[in-house]
């Protein structure tokens, strides 16, 4: 399995149906094998998180391996499985965000896909820009109170 360590921040709109032209920078990105299929599922503070489908099948069989016995596990794995789907780039390199997602993350028309480590967010822009990023102070103070988690 090949590494995926995506960076970048894209500003999209969607099309009248729905459709987002995946950014051909991010594309170049991923090996060539991971290039054309993804899952798009709930993300957490009010985006939808895309990742290649190597990096699904890795991240969901964690969680999908919680335990059934516990009702915390159960509802979580409910809320991470939300509005999964499977999407495809078409010849046009656009994909559609399942009608089911777009409530979610509050979508309207322009979008952000903000990519790092194996994923890619995808944020309605104007819930991004207000989402809550750190401050300077913050990211700092918080660089040093998760040194130790860093591995």
């Amino acid at each position: 399995m090949a590494t995926t360590n995506l960076i970048g921040e894209y500003e999209c709109k969607l099309d009248e149906k729905g459709r987002i032209i995946f950014p051909s920078a991010l594309k170049k990105q991923l090996a060539p094998e991971l290039q054309d299929k993804f899952v798009i599922n709930v993300g957490f503070e009010g985006c939808l998180v895309i990742r290649p489908m190597d990096v699904w099948y890795e991240v969901s069989g964690k969680v999908n391996r919680m335990s059934e016995f516990s009702e915390d596990s159960r509802r979580f794995q409910r809320r991470f499985n939300k509005g999964a789907n499977e999407v495809c780039l078409d010849s046009q390199n656009r994909f559609l965000i399942p009608k089911i997602l777009i409530p979610e993350a509050s979508i309207e028309k322009e979008v952000i896909l903000f990519a790092y480590g194996n994923k890619i967010e995808l944020w309605d822009k104007a819930t991004y820009r207000k989402s809550g990023l750190m401050s300077a102070e913050e990211y700092s103070q918080s660089a040093d109170n998760l040194k130790d988690k860093m591995v």
